[in-house]
């Protein structure tokens, strides 16, 4: 089974690292609920190439706990900073 983890980004948007490197971004779109969320490769790669359990680039679910159900159920970590972001 392969071994994927996300990290979050920002609200709604993660990158997915299978082992030590990206292979996919996951981002939530919509403006309001019911919310899609989409797990799209990062490379066009030929179908015998995809991680599994990827069948086309991209694969969109209604909630993200279903995208991490359908991934294996992979640690996720959020990015928990709540203050405003100190630019130089």
């Amino acid at each position: 089974m392969m071994s994927y983890s996300l990290i979050q980004l920002a609200p709604g948007a993660y990158d997915l690292y299978l082992s030590d490197t990206i292979v996919a971004s996951v981002v939530r779109s919509g403006l309001r609920q019911p919310y899609i969320w989409t797990a799209e490769l990062l490379e066009d790669l030929p179908r015998s190439k995809r991680p599994s359990p990827f069948q086309d680039i991209e694969h969109s679910f209604p909630s993200l706990e279903e995208l991490c159900a359908w991934l294996g159920q992979p640690p996720v970590k959020t990015n928990n900073r709540h203050t405003a972001s100190q630019g130089a």
